[in-house]
C-alpha cells in the first residue's frame, strides 16, 4: 500500500468523507510509533490541557464510560466521549453533550486532521494507522469544541493503544480482564492486565472493577510504581433490590458515602459493578475537586445511562413492559417473546450475558442466533452460551475475519447442540422472526459486527420474517 498518496482509496464500510483512511493503516504490528509526537504534534498538541478520563478493561468500559458520560452531562458538564467500534453509524463513535458528531463537522475535522498525516508521510514519518486518525479527529473536535471533559475508551489493550497519547488525565479506569486479542496483548491474563494497565500515569488516581487476582496484582503493581491511589469495586459493598430486562436498583456504598435505591437502565448483574466503578470515578474527581454534581444528578444520570447493543431489547413480552414493546416499526414477533441482541464477543462477555440471562428466566425457552469471528475464544464462548439454550443459528459476521458458518454450526453438534446454518446475517433474522413464537426468548450475540446489523434490520422494520 502506498500510503504517500493519500488519493490511493478502499472505502471498505466507512463514511464517503472517510474512506482516506484505509490509505493510512498499517499492521497490527506496526501500531506502537509515537502517535503523540508525530501526528499529535503536529495538531497543536490536541492533549494539552484537555481533562481526560481514560477508560480501559476486556469487557465493561464502554458502559462504564456511558455511566460517566451521562452524569457529566446531567451536571451539567461540555462533555465528548470517544468509544469504539460503532454498530450503525460510524459517527457513534464521537459523541459531544449527548449527540454524535454531524456529517459536516466530521467531514471538517478530517481534513484537519488528514492534512497533518500527509505533511508526516510527505517529511518521511511513518504513516499513522486508521484508529490513530480517528482518535485524533476526535482530540481535535473535542478541543475546539471547547469540552469541559473528554471521556476516552480505550480501543485495543492500553500501552500501545492511540488514545493513549493521554500524558496526565484524571482518572484512570479498568474494567474486568478476561481473555481477548490474545494475538495482539498476550496469551496469559498476566500479559493482557499489563497491557490495560499501561494507561496508568503518574499521580493518577486508578478505579478498576477487575476481580481476577493475577489481573489485579499486575494493576496494583502499576499502580505502586506509578505512586497511584487505587479503588477496588470488588472491595465496596453492593446489594441488588431489583433485577430484570429494564434495569436493577441496588444499594451501594462508595468512599464510604450510602448510596441507596441507586436506578440503572441497563440490565444484568454485571452492570451494577460497572456503575459502581463509574459512581467511583465520579467521588474520585469530586474528592480532587475537579467536578461538583448533586445526589439527585448522580442518580438521574445513572438512570439516563444506556448502551445501545448491550443486552438491549428489542422485543419485550406484555409483562414487561405493561403491553407489547418493540423496536421501530417491528411488530411481528409474538408477543410472548422477548427478542435482546448483545455484544458478547468473549468469554468474559459471554458469561455476562449468561449469567444474567439464567437469573432472569431460569426456565425459558430460548433460541440464539450467533455469529464469530475465527480469531476468538469459540469454545470458551460457546461454554456459555450453551448455559443458555442448545438451540441455535448460525450466521456469519459482516467481516472478513469471520468463522464460517458451516464451521460454527459444526462446533456446536459437536458439542451436543442442534444448529441451523444461515451464513446470511438478514436470511438468519428473518429465520428466527418466524420461528420466535415457539420460544420464550431469542438473543442474537457472539459478535458486534453482526448485532449491528440486526440492530439496523429492527430498526428499519423490515418484517418480511420468511424463510
Amino acid at each position: 500500500m502506498d500510503c504517500g498518496n493519500l488519493s490511493a482509496v478502499d472505502p471498505l464500510h466507512l463514511p464517503p468523507q472517510m474512506a482516506v483512511f484505509r490509505c493510512l493503516c498499517q499492521t497490527a504490528a506496526q501500531c506502537l510509533h509515537d502517535f503523540g509526537a508525530q501526528l499529535g504534534g503536529r495538531l497543536f498538541g490536541v492533549c494539552d490541557n484537555q481533562k481526560v478520563i481514560h477508560i480501559a478493561g476486556t469487557n465493561g468500559k464502554g458502559s462504564v464510560s456511558r455511566y460517566i458520560y451521562s452524569v457529566m452531562q446531567e451536571a451539567g458538564y461540555r462533555t465528548g466521549l470517544y468509544t469504539s467500534p460503532f454498530l450503525e453509524n460510524f459517527n457513534e463513535r464521537i459523541e459531544l453533550d449527548g449527540r454524535c458528531i454531524s456529517d459536516s463537522d466530521l467531514a471538517v475535522y478530517t481534513d484537519k486532521v488528514l492534512a497533518a498525516a500527509q505533511a508526516m508521510v510527505n517529511d518521511g514519518d511513518q504513516s499513522p494507522t486508521e484508529f490513530e486518525v480517528i482518535t485524533a479527529i476526535a482530540l481535535v473536535y473535542f478541543k475546539e469544541k471547547d469540552c469541559d471533559f473528554a471521556i476516552l475508551e480505550v480501543g485495543l489493550g492500553g500501552t500501545g493503544d492511540s488514545t493513549n497519547v493521554c500524558r496526565s488525565p484524571l482518572v484512570t479506569v479498568i474494567t474486568s480482564i478476561s481473555m481477548d486479542h490474545m494475538d495482539r496483548l498476550g496469551d496469559t491474563i498476566e500479559e493482557i492486565a499489563a497491557e490495560k494497565a499501561g494507561i496508568i500515569k503518574d499521580g493518577c488516581p486508578v478505579v478498576t472493577s477487575a476481580k481476577n487476582p493475577k489481573a489485579l496484582e499486575v494493576i496494583r503493581r502499576r499502580a505502586a510504581e506509578k505512586n497511584c491511589r487505587i479503588f477496588e469495586v470488588k472491595d465496596m459493598p453492593l446489594e441488588a433490590k431489583q433485577e430484570s430486562l429494564q434495569g436493577s436498583v441496588f444499594d451501594a456504598v462508595i468512599l464510604g458515602e450510602d448510596l441507596c435505591n441507586v436506578k440503572i437502565s441497563m440490565a444484568g448483574k454485571h452492570q451494577i459493578e460497572n456503575a459502581a466503578a463509574a459512581m467511583t470515578a465520579l467521588k474520585v474527581l469530586e474528592k480532587d475537586g475537579h467536578i461538583h454534581f448533586t445526589q439527585q444528578e448522580l442518580y438521574d444520570g445513572l438512570a439516563g445511562a444506556r448502551q445501545i447493543g448491550r443486552l438491549e431489547v428489542m422485543h419485550a413480552k406484555r409483562e414487561d413492559h405493561g403491553g407489547s414493546y418493540c423496536a421501530a416499526g417491528y411488530a411481528e414477533a409474538s408477543e410472548e417473546t422477548v427478542t435482546i441482541i448483545d455484544g458478547a464477543h468473549n468469554p468474559g462477555g459471554a458469561k455476562a450475558l449468561a449469567d444474567a440471562v439464567t437469573a432472569m428466566y431460569p426456565e425459558a425457552r430460548i433460541l440464539m442466533v450467533i455469529g464469530i469471528l475465527a480469531d476468538k475464544d469459540v469454545d470458551g464462548i460457546l461454554s456459555h452460551f450453551f448455559r443458555m439454550t442448545g438451540d441455535f443459528i448460525a450466521t456469519e459476521p459482516d467481516s472478513p475475519r469471520k468463522l464460517r458458518a458451516a464451521d460454527l454450526a459444526a462446533k456446536i453438534q459437536s458439542l451436543g447442540g442442534q444448529c441451523r446454518i444461515v451464513p446470511a446475517i438478514e436470511d438468519a433474522w428473518r429465520m428466527a422472526c418466524a420461528l420466535a413464537e415457539d420460544y420464550d426468548m431469542v438473543i442474537y450475540a457472539g459478535s458486534l459486527y453482526m448485532i449491528g446489523k440486526v440492530r439496523t434490520l429492527f430498526n428499519r422494520g423490515e418484517t418480511d420474517a420468511q424463510v
